[in-house]
């Protein structure tokens, strides 16, 4: 795993998202692909997010449970994990402490 993206552009606004419990940036790669690099911030309850692509969510610093679509069941993911977000779906997203993150669109 890389510990940096060259050669990128960069939003300058940020998608800020539940009164700035997520905070991220997209970027574009020279081949155009998108990601968006980002912080979610502790909170008392789970963040849900809706996805129109699917997304991979890679976990870079901190620990969250996530549960995903349907699943009545929340996962622990670590740095150093990711997990698969299907097309249309949504996902929930709790954290204790600071969780930095890259969202792959796949």
């Amino acid at each position: 795993m890389s510990e940096q993206f060259d050669f990128v552009s960069i939003n300058k606004k940020a998608n800020v998202h539940f009164n700035g419990a997520s905070i991220s940036h997209i970027l574009v790669l020279k081949d155009g692909t998108k990601k968006t690099l980002g912080v979610i911030l502790p909170s008392k309850e789970p963040l849900t997010f809706k996805t129109h692509l699917a997304e991979r969510i890679e976990i870079i610093s901190g620990q969250c449970k996530v549960q995903i679509g349907d699943d009545p069941n929340m996962q622990i993911y670590g740095s150093g994990e990711s997990f698969q977000i299907p097309t249309n779906s949504q996902f929930k997203i709790h954290t204790r402490e600071v969780v930095d993150y890259v969202c792959h669109f796949e």
